[in-house]
C-alpha cells in the first residue's frame, strides 16, 4: 500500500485529507502536536500512523527519519497558521512566526522527506491557497507567506523535474473547518492585542472585515472537496502543477489577476469590506 506523511492532521484540512486519503488505500503517517491527538487518531483508523511533528521543532524534524517508514510515496505540507492584522500593527516577531510556520518549516519537512521521495519517486504537496495569488487587506501576513510557498514550490518543481518528482501546489480559498467557523473570535483577538491608537487608526477596516467574514462563511469549500483534489493529485498519472478548489477562487485568481491595479484594489476592497 502507498504510504503518505500529512503534516497537520488532527483537524480541518489535514484531518480531512488524512481520512479521505485512507479510506482509499494510503497508510498515513499523521503529524500530531500532542498525545492526545495521537491518541484520538490512533483509535480512529487502524491506517493511522500518529507522529509527533512540531514542523518548526528541529528535533522533530530530524527525528523524522527514524519515524517514517523505509517507503515514503508521498508528502502533505499542510500545518499552517494564519496571522491577521493590518501590516502596520504585525509584530516583526508575529512576522516572522508566520514565514517560520508557513514557509521555512514546510521546506524542512520536505527536505526530510526527500531521500525516501527521490527513491520511491514519489510526490510533494503543498496546501497553499488563493490568498497567494491575490493579496487582500488585514491578513497580508497570511497572504506573503502563502505568496513566497508557491515561488518556492515552482523552484522545487523544476530542480526535482530530474529525478520524475511531481510537487503541485492546491490552492483553495475560505474552507469551511473550525478554524475558518471561529474567524471572528480569532479578528477579536487580533484587535485586543493592537494598541489604542492602532485600534482607532484601523477601526472602519476592522468592522467592515467583520462584517465580510459571515458572507465567506458561506460560500467555503467543504474540506472533503479540499481532500478529493489531494487525492486526485496524488494518483493521476500527470499531476498538474496547480489545483485550484471551488469556483469562488478560480474565478478570483482569474479576473483579479489580470484586472488594471486600481480597479482590482478597489474590487478587493468593496469585497473585504474596506473603507474606499
Amino acid at each position: 500500500m502507498p504510504s503518505v506523511l500529512i503534516t497537520g492532521a488532527s483537524r480541518g484540512i489535514g484531518h480531512a485529507i488524512a481520512t479521505h486519503l485512507a479510506a482509499n488505500g494510503w497508510d498515513v503517517i499523521a503529524g500530531v502536536r500532542s498525545d492526545r491527538d495521537a491518541t484520538r487518531l490512533k483509535a480512529a483508523n487502524p491506517r493511522f500512523t500518529p507522529v509527533m511533528l512540531d514542523i518548526t521543532n528541529s528535533e522533530h524534524i530530524a527525528a523524522l527519519d527514524q519515524s517514517l517508514p523505509e517507503r515514503l510515496d508521498a508528502v502533505v505540507n499542510n500545518a499552517g497558521v494564519v496571522i491577521g492584522g493590518p501590516m502596520e500593527a504585525v509584530t516583526l516577531d508575529e512576522l516572522r512566526r508566520q514565514f517560520d510556520v508557513n514557509v521555512v518549516a514546510q521546506i524542512a519537512v520536505t527536505q526530510a522527506a526527500l531521500p525516501r521521495l527521490r527513491r520511491s519517486k514519489g510526490r510533494i504537496v503543498f496546501i497553499s491557497s488563493a490568498l497567494g495569488k491575490v493579496a487582500v487587506p488585514l491578513i497580508g501576513a497570511y497572504c506573503a507567506s502563502k505568496a513566497a510557498l508557491e515561488a518556492a514550490a515552482d523552484a522545487l518543481r523544476m530542480e526535482l523535474k530530474t529525478w520524475h518528482l511531481a510537487v503541485v501546489l492546491i490552492e483553495p480559498g475560505q474552507t469551511d473547518t473550525d478554524m475558518w467557523r471561529t474567524a471572528n473570535l480569532r479578528t477579536d483577538e487580533t484587535v485586543a492585542a493592537m494598541s489604542p491608537e492602532t485600534r482607532e487608526l484601523y477601526r472602519r477596516h476592522l468592522l467592515g472585515f467583520n462584517k465580510a467574514i459571515p458572507k465567506s462563511q458561506k460560500t467555503a469549500v467543504p474540506s472533503g472537496k479540499v481532500a478529493a483534489v489531494v487525492g486526485k493529485a496524488l494518483t493521476t498519472r500527470w499531476p498538474r502543477a496547480r489545483y485550484v478548489v471551488g469556483a469562488g477562487p478560480k474565478l478570483q485568481i482569474a479576473v483579479a489577476t489580470k484586472l488594471p491595479t486600481g480597479i482590482r484594489d478597489r474590487l478587493i476592497n468593496a469585497t473585504s469590506g474596506q473603507p474606499t
